[in-house]
C-alpha cells in the first residue's frame, strides 16, 4: 500500500499580454496561467500526478487556494484505492457536503476538483505505463460507465444507454487505434486570429497555417462589426476558398446582437460562430442558432458541467460541443459529457485555447475516437502554438493533425525549470517585471 504524502500548488503565469497572444473581445490582455499541482507518494516508484486549472492571470491565487482547500481530502489516502475506483474518487471530492455550497459543481472549487482529478489520472496512467487515451480507450465499457455521475442526467442518459454507445462502438477499437496511430487526429488553428494582431500578421499567420496543412482557422471576432467585417475578409483572401473560417465571439454579445452581427460574416462562408453570448444562456443559444442557421452554433470551454451541457443538447443550442480539460471536474465528468454527446449525434471540437490544454485535452478526443463515438468526421482538436516548450510531454502537431503522445500520463506536466522560472511574483520572469 502506498499513500498520498503531498499536494504541492504552484502559481503559474506566463507574461503573453506583452504581444497579446491570446486577446479577445472579452480578454484583451490574457497572461496564460496555471493553478498548478503536484500529487506525491510514498510509492518508491518516482510517479507523480500533475494538474492544473488554467487562467489568464489575475485570480490565478483564487484558484491555486481553492486546490489547496483540497488537501485534506487526499493526503494520507491509500493510493490504490483511489486509483482503483476512480468513480468513487470523484464523488469523493464532488459530493462533500460543505464544499457543494461553493458551487453546487461549478466555478472556482469545481476546477479545482477537476485538476485533482486529473491530476490522479495522470498518476494512474504513469503506474500504468501508458498515455491517458490509451489507458481510457482499454477499459471495458462497464467500467467506463461506472466513472460517470449519472446524477442529474437520466432524464436525457442513463447508464443503459451509455453502457450501450460504448459496447456498439467496442469491436472496431483496435481498427480505430491503428488508424490513429497512422493518420492523427485533425487539428485547426486559432494561432492566425487573436484579436491583437494587425492585419498584415493575420494575413501572415493565416497563409502559414494552409501550408502546415491546417483545413481550418478560425477568428476572434466581437469588438467592432467594422474590424471584424475587414479582418475576416482579409483571412478569406489569405486562405482562400476552400479552407474553412471560424469565428469567436469569446461571449461579447447579447441575442439579438450576435444574430445581427452574423448576418454582416455569413458571406464569407463561415465554418461556426463560437460562444456568442453568455455560456449560461441556453436558450439564448438555442435562439442564436435559429437565428444564424445554417452557420453552427459552438460552445463550451466556459459551460460549468455536465448538467448544463445537457440541457443545451436538448434544447439544440448548440451543434459543436467544444470540452475543455479544464473546465469542468476533470476527466471523469468530460467523459459523461461526451456521452451526451454521441447520445445526441453532436459532434465534439474542444476547446484548447490557452497553456496546457492542447497537451491534456488531446486525450479526450482520441478516447473518444477509438472508444466512444468511433469517428473523426467533421472533428477537430483546436492547436494555439504557444507555450509547449514547457511541458514535459508537448503536443506534435504536424500536417494539420494532432499525432497521438506515447508518453505515459495525461500530457499535464511541466518542466520543473517552468515551475521555478514563471512563478508568481518570486520568479524571475515576474521580478524582472516589478
Amino acid at each position: 500500500m502506498s499513500i498520498i504524502t503531498a499536494l504541492d500548488t504552484f502559481d503559474i503565469r506566463f507574461p503573453t499580454s506583452l504581444e497579446l497572444d491570446g486577446s479577445d473581445a472579452m480578454n484583451p490582455d490574457p497572461d496564460y496561467s496555471a493553478a498548478y499541482l503536484i500529487l506525491r507518494t510514498d510509492a518508491g516508484d518516482g510517479h507523480e500526478g500533475h494538474g492544473f486549472v488554467f487562467t489568464i492571470g489575475r485570480g490565478n491565487e483564487v484558484e491555486q487556494a481553492a486546490i489547496d482547500a483540497l488537501k485534506d481530502h487526499v493526503l494520507g489516502r491509500d493510493v490504490e484505492k483511489l486509483l482503483g475506483d476512480m468513480g468513487a474518487t470523484w464523488k469523493l471530492l464532488t459530493h462533500d457536503s460543505q464544499l457543494r455550497w461553493l458551487g453546487p459543481e461549478k466555478g472556482v472549487m469545481h476546477m479545482a476538483i477537476g485538476a485533482v482529478i486529473n491530476a490522479l489520472w495522470d498518476l494512474k496512467a504513469k503506474r500504468a505505463g501508458l498515455p491517458l487515451w490509451e489507458l481510457l480507450a482499454g477499459m471495458s465499457p462497464e467500467d467506463l460507465v461506472a466513472l460517470v455521475d449519472f446524477r442529474y442526467l437520466t432524464d436525457a442518459l442513463t447508464p443503459a444507454e451509455a453502457l450501450g454507445i460504448l459496447r456498439a462502438a467496442e469491436p472496431g477499437r483496435e481498427a480505430r487505434r491503428s488508424r490513429l496511430l497512422a493518420e492523427g487526429y485533425p487539428a485547426y488553428t486559432t494561432t492566425p486570429g487573436w484579436l491583437g494582431y494587425s492585419d498584415g500578421k493575420l494575413s501572415r499567420l493565416a497563409k502559414e497555417a494552409v501550408a502546415d496543412g491546417f483545413t481550418q482557422i478560425k477568428l476572434k471576432v466581437g469588438a467592432s462589426l467594422e474590424d471584424d467585417v475587414r479582418r475576416v475578409r482579409v483571412a478569406r483572401e489569405a486562405v482562400g476558398p476552400e479552407i474553412r473560417i471560424a469565428v469567436d465571439a469569446n461571449q461579447r454579445w447579447d441575442v439579438q446582437e450576435a444574430i445581427d452581427w452574423m448576418a454582416h460574416l455569413a458571406a464569407y462562408d463561415i465554418a461556426w460562430i463560437e460562444e456568442p453570448t453568455s455560456p449560461d444562456d441556453i436558450l439564448g443559444h438555442a435562439a442564436i442558432a435559429r437565428g444564424v442557421a445554417p452557420i453552427p452554433v459552438a460552445t463550451g470551454e466556459h459551460v460549468q458541467n455536465r448538467v448544463v451541457f445537457k440541457q443545451m443538447l436538448q434544447a439544440g443550442a448548440l451543434s459543436v460541443l467544444q470540452i475543455d480539460a479544464a473546465r469542468v471536474a476533470g476527466v471523469n465528468e468530460n467523459i459523461a459529457i461526451l456521452l451526451l454527446a454521441a447520445k445526441f449525434g453532436v459532434r465534439v471540437c474542444p476547446h484548447a485555447g490557452g497553456v496546457g490544454l492542447c497537451e491534456a485535452v488531446q486525450h479526450l478526443s482520441m478516447f473518444d475516437y477509438v472508444a466512444v463515438s468511433g469517428t473523426k468526421e467533421e472533428r477537430m482538436i483546436e492547436f494555439v502554438d504557444h507555450l509547449h516548450e514547457h511541458f514535459v510531454d508537448p503536443v506534435d502537431v504536424h500536417a494539420g493533425s494532432y499525432w497521438p503522445p506515447a508518453k505515459p500520463g495525461a500530457g499535464n506536466e511541466m518542466l520543473r525549470e517552468t515551475l521555478a522560472e514563471y512563478s508568481f511574483p518570486d520568479g524571475p520572469v515576474w521580478k524582472d517585471k516589478h
